[in-house]
């Protein structure tokens, strides 16, 4: 056994490439592993959440994210100018977001809710693709010096408590932690005996971008039919169906042009004749999630820790965050500046915002169901969704800025992202962390707080300068994925929350 590496993350997805990102801005020594010899290019998540958005703009990625996002758009603008859409379109403009098929529509948006202030440029991102992120931190972690080898399968594992051995592509590597990214089949789970509880699938969902005729008078967006629900769109040939029979007798078996056909016209009642099947996939809503996202020195993150349907568009964000909470704990452990009872906070904090997911992505599939008590409770709830409050809460949720983590502060900023406001000396909040340190933002120059931050300068970055707009707080302390751990309001507690954080001094 020649190799040695202080982590080895399997996946590289954009969960294990958001990891391996963070590790190395840390200065771990990471390897990334993937099965798979090239990017996996079939239709997946179309979008991003504002958390996502803000953990790649904290980290510099702003102006890659505006030309993806930008280019996308001009896609979508080149594919409709010019066509009639009067006769498909609906009156009303979607918020870019729906619950169990139902959309939240624009007009209801409160717009002055707090939920949805200090997002910075975060919030004007959507439509940006999972293939397009991951192509975005393949690049960013070649810049970073982060090697990813591909087409290699991890086969063996074993954690005698002070390492782990893992065997892939017919050598040992030796490691001192493991993280499993490999998905919701993952097989780092399988092999280290991770617990997998949940709900087992009733659905069979396919989603695909095909070329076909016979569709042109399909209404787009989302619709519930007698036998199911679909999606046309948003550009030509790209579809979805959900039909409420049970999951696919063979999940892995190729999918035809023919079985694509025939769950069209099953869902939608229109026959349609499909030339090319560009890109598609089959989906359950198979839900499950581990107890505890570590056991020993494995670690799981993104889908091989949780598994529930697409609906939501949840996945990929949920991946993310558990990429960015984890990196900069699991690194400050191995470069010794914390004990490793600071990992116990990852499972901690991101198993709740998975639960939650995986509850709410179950109370869309009961929502789109056939029967006639579920079509009468999903006639009740769009008819709750279209008010005002209704609309403005669930798209807050679903746009993932009520996310807060249990701190065990009453202050309502402690736990939750840092607001990203406008500084007097030009910049923004966000523009301090691409270092991926901590960062203690003085907005009064406080002799205090330099003193007492004095001791941590090699882990925590002070910003003194003023808002540019008056502020009600004076001082935050923030880690490095974001997350506010103090405020001015307790200030007796910095020098307890700067240890908890970023270790005790030697």
């Amino acid at each position: 056994m020649n190799e040695t590496r202080d982590v080895v993350v399997v996946g590289a997805g954009p969960v294990g490439l958001m990891l391996a990102c963070e590790l190395r801005l840390a200065g771990v020594d990471v390897l990334v592993v993937e099965r798979l010899a090239a990017p996996d290019m079939t239709i997946k998540a179309g979008g991003i959440n504002v958390p996502t958005a803000q953990a790649l703009d904290r980290r510099g990625l702003l102006p890659r994210m505006r030309e993806v996002q930008e280019a996308a758009l001009a896609r979508m603008g080149q594919i409709f100018g010019g066509r009639d859409q009067s006769h498909i379109a609906p009156v009303r403009r979607p918020a870019g977001a729906h619950f169990a098929g139902i959309m939240l529509w624009q007009d209801n948006i409160d717009g002055e809710d707090p939920a949805f202030a200090d997002v910075g440029p975060a919030g004007e991102f959507r439509f940006i693709a999972q293939q397009s992120i991951e192509a975005m931190l393949a690049e960013r972690a070649a810049e970073l010096g982060v090697p990813v080898r591909r087409g290699v399968e991890v086969t063996g594992v074993a954690d005698d408590g002070i390492g782990v051995t893992v065997v892939c592509g017919g050598h040992a590597i030796r490691a001192g932690w493991l993280v499993g990214c490999d998905g919701g089949r993952s097989t780092v789970r399988k092999l280290t005996g991770f617990e997998f509880p949940g709900l087992d699938p009733e659905i069979t969902g396919r989603q695909a971008m095909v070329e076909m005729t016979g569709a042109e008078d399909v209404p787009l967006g989302w619709h519930t039919t007698p036998t199911g629900i679909f999606v046309n769109g948003p550009v030509p040939g790209r579809f979805l169906t959900v039909e409420l029979d049970g999951p696919p007798a063979d999940r892995d078996a190729p999918i035809t042009a023919r079985e694509l056909e025939d769950s069209f016209e099953r869902v939608t009642g229109v026959t349609v004749s499909i030339a090319k099947v560009i890109s598609a996939t089959r989906f359950t809503d198979n839900t499950r999630q581990v107890p505890d996202y570590r056991q020993g020195r494995v670690l799981l993150a993104g889908d091989a820790a949780h598994v529930h349907s697409p609906f939501g568009g949840q996945g990929l964000n949920l991946g993310v965050g558990d990429a960015v909470n984890l990196g900069w704990k699991l690194a400050a452990v191995i470069r010794g500046r914390s004990p490793e009872s600071l990992l116990d906070t990852y499972s901690r904090e991101r198993h709740p915002i998975g639960a939650w997911v995986l509850d709410w992505t179950r109370a869309q599939i009961a929502l789109m169901r056939t029967d006639p008590r579920s079509r009468a409770l999903r006639a009740v709830t769009a008819e709750l969704l279209d008010t005002r409050a209704a609309t403005t809460q669930v798209l807050a949720k679903i746009a993932g800025v009520l996310h807060r983590y249990d701190l065990g502060s009453a202050d309502p900023l402690v736990g939750r992202a840092t607001p990203d406001f406008e500084l007097a000396d030009g910049t923004r909040v966000a523009d301090h962390f691409a270092d991926g340190r901590g960062v203690l933002l003085d907005l009064t120059d406080s002799t205090t707080l330099r003193d007492e931050l004095a001791p941590w300068s090699d882990r925590v970055t002070i910003v003194t300068t003023k808002p540019a707009q008056p502020r009600d707080t004076t001082a935050l302390l923030i880690r490095p994925d974001g997350i506010v751990c103090w405020t001015s309001a307790e200030p007796h507690e910095l020098v307890e929350a700067l240890t908890t954080w970023f270790g005790a001094l030697a």
